[in-house]
């Protein structure tokens, strides 16, 4: 037989109209996990094949649910133009956010524990009080400072403040809101690096992490002490040119820092010149050494002299009253690696920092692992568990938690919403309401299940379906702000 083109052409669609036909031949059986399987299944066996809804994409974001995903968007997009040129339009605080240019009822709002009242009188009173720290940690949605950033201008414009909060010694990531660079011999040690072994004494302090310019050593005696030479560590800090103009001014520097072993001299000069010489506290606790200025240094340089590092854990960039809010982002962090730290060297830096409001921003990272709805509520009570911890640590402060955002996987060549994500947000806002904390929910504020496609076709997310872009970062901020503010004000 002769195989002409013709032949070979009718053979193809003869085989694909055959294999598309098989598709409406499939069956789906539900997984552990919660997620649908499409194929053939004879006993234990299966074969993957695509049923033809799938095959031929009839699924999709229905047209309501874009529309209403494209409404919550649009109204706060709106709204961040005109209120951005109000605020640039004052010298002193601008005014309060003008509700008329917005509609309200597209704001997600935070649920509270029973006593919402009485936690928004004390929140409300914390913010409006002459000094309020507030500490957000969170996983990689924080790096470069994302969210904490808008939502620090945010309150700082309200309530005044100015300045960036926390900021590691060693940089890791790209960072918006401060200019501080360390010289090459610095390094960083986190405890939720999974890649690293932690240090033995397991004080890495309220941010987790911490910085050093000479190795370590596992025990010190004279003789190791004669061997060693006196290195030098230094830190440059500066003005940032790219932040919001409030978080650019800054006149009260702490250097943080513990686990001082052997004697440490300190230099500060500020355009070249020396303002201040120290020494350390040389007694193995914690402790703040503070820079007081009479305006934001341009070129500063605090300079560190010792045989053997303390750790340091990080710089705080404030300003002389008002909101300091610190950002605290831990890549690959689940948020359950607080109590396993140091709580004695945790707790002596929680009352100096004494924070009023703390925030944590977990679980996106535990999604893709979950197996079933048993592991949901588990990882749901050891993160209590740590919140909790954390909270025991503080002078009675109030806690936020935000949930996760939506975040995609594709399922027989679609992407949709992780199956057990929904689960995790219910079990997670029960559980912090139940012990005290308000919750908020990112997932149901940018529109629910299957919401991350819209936002990474808008260029609001990125391609990993999972972290916002820098303009999905400043709109849904925006919303947390916002709910914020709209529950605080009600209270008048």
């Amino acid at each position: 037989m002769k195989y002409t083109p013709l032949r070979i052409s009718v053979y193809l669609i003869i085989v694909l109209l055959i294999l598309l036909g098989l598709t409406f031949l499939t069956d789906s059986k539900p997984l552990p996990n919660g997620t649908f399987q499409e194929g053939f299944f004879i006993g234990d066996v299966t074969v993957k094949y695509p049923k033809s809804d799938t095959f031929l994409q009839k699924e999709d974001i229905s047209e309501p649910q874009v529309t209403t995903i494209d409404s919550i968007v649009t109204n706060v997009e709106t709204f961040i133009e005109t209120n951005e040129v109000e605020i640039a339009e004052v010298e002193d605080l601008p005014p309060p956010p003008n509700f008329r240019k917005i509609d309200t009822s597209k704001v997600k709002r935070i649920v509270y524990p029973e006593n919402k009242l009485e936690y928004l009188e004390k929140l409300k009173s914390s913010l409006s009080s002459n000094q309020c720290r507030i500490i957000h940690y969170g996983d990689s949605q924080l790096e470069g400072d994302r969210i904490s950033a808008y939502l620090r201008n945010r309150l700082q414009g309200i309530y005044g403040g100015t300045g960036p909060g926390f900021v590691p010694i060693v940089q890791v990531y790209e960072q918006i809101s401060n200019e501080v660079a360390a010289s090459e011999n610095w390094t960083r040690h986190a405890y939720f690096d999974r890649r690293e072994k932690p240090f033995e004494h397991k004080k890495y302090g309220a941010y987790s992490s911490f910085s050093r310019f000479t190795q370590s050593h596992d025990s010190i005696n004279e003789a190791l002490l004669d061997s060693l030479p006196v290195t030098i560590g230094n830190i440059y800090i500066s003005q940032p040119s790219k932040s919001y103009s409030r978080l650019k001014t800054f006149t009260k520097i702490g250097l943080h820092y513990g686990n001082s072993v052997t004697p440490t001299t300190v230099n500060v000069y500020n355009n070249g010149e020396l303002i201040k010489t120290d020494e350390l506290i040389n007694d193995g606790d914690y402790h703040e050494y503070k820079i007081n200025l009479a305006t934001t240094p341009t070129n500063l340089k605090i300079e560190l002299a010792s045989k053997i590092s303390p750790d340091f854990y990080g710089l705080t960039l404030d300003g002389d009253s008002g909101i300091n809010l610190d950002n605290v982002a831990m890549r690959g962090s689940a948020g359950t690696i607080f109590a396993g730290t140091n709580a004695a060297n945790f707790n002596r830096m929680y009352k100096k920092l004494d924070p009023k409001l703390v925030i944590f921003q977990y679980g996106g990272n535990s999604v893709p692992y979950f197996e079933d709805s048993l592991h949901v509520k588990r990882y749901a009570g050891y993160i209590k568990n740590h919140v909790n911890w954390v909270k025991r640590k503080t002078n009675d402060a109030s806690i936020l938690f935000i949930g996760p955002s939506d975040m995609s996987t594709s399922e027989n060549g679609k992407m949709v919403t992780y199956p057990l994500l929904p689960y995790l947000n219910t079990c997670l806002k029960d559980i912090m309401t139940e012990n005290g904390a308000a919750y908020w929910s990112i997932y149901d504020a940018m529109g629910g299940k299957n919401s991350m496609p819209y936002w990474v076709d808008q260029k609001l997310a990125g391609n990993d379906y999972t972290h916002f872009s820098p303009s999905g970062t400043k709109i849904i901020s925006e919303i947390l702000f916002l709910s914020l503010y709209l529950d605080l004000t009600d209270l008048k």
